[in-house]
């Protein structure tokens, strides 16, 4: 039963990390081509600026969680990297910390906003706007758990002495 509900829930962040931004950068570079050859041969259309711009707000913000999963993202860490292994743990735990707090702050506005889009849709394409903005409270979400689960982390080898 436990590996099972292991399983599934690899499966749901990596649907949301993995597999969705990568069916949204596919699609928005489909959709840039057509645009492009359509522009200069045939007559140009519209509803691929707007597509476009949909799947590079999926793909930028849930391919942003991804990067914080193996930290791939871009650090300036010059002077963490001078300090000793405790301050750099103190550091992780309170930029972490406000982190997760700025997130949480900024949670309810954003799915209350989210919400009220919903009567408003896109241009061309007809498109509800609470489902083109969904993907940033789905990326506050993700990083409140993450943000979260290093704060714990790093409690915990503090506690244990771990960091000398």
């Amino acid at each position: 039963m436990k590996t099972a509900l292991k399983k599934a829930g690899k499966f749901i962040i990596d649907t949301v990390e993995v597999y969705i931004p990568f069916a949204a950068f596919v699609t928005l570079f489909l959709v840039f081509i057509i645009g492009i050859v359509f522009r200069y041969f045939f007559k140009p259309l519209t509803w691929t600026l707007e597509l476009s711009l949909i799947c590079f707000i999926w793909t930028s913000l849930l391919g942003g969680i991804f990067a914080q999963r193996d930290e791939s993202h871009v650090m300036f860490t010059m002077v963490y990297d001078a300090v000793k292994p405790l301050t750099q743990l103190w550091m992780r735990i309170c930029g972490h910390t406000l982190l997760v707090i700025s997130f949480l702050i900024g949670l309810v506005p954003s799915w209350k906003y989210v919400q009220f889009m919903n009567y408003k849709k896109s241009n061309v394409l007809k498109i509800p706007m609470d489902v083109v903005f969904l993907p940033f409270v789905v990326f506050l979400a993700f990083m409140i758990g993450r943000y979260s689960l290093e704060v714990y982390k790093d409690v915990r080898k503090l506690i244990k002495g771990e960091i000398s």
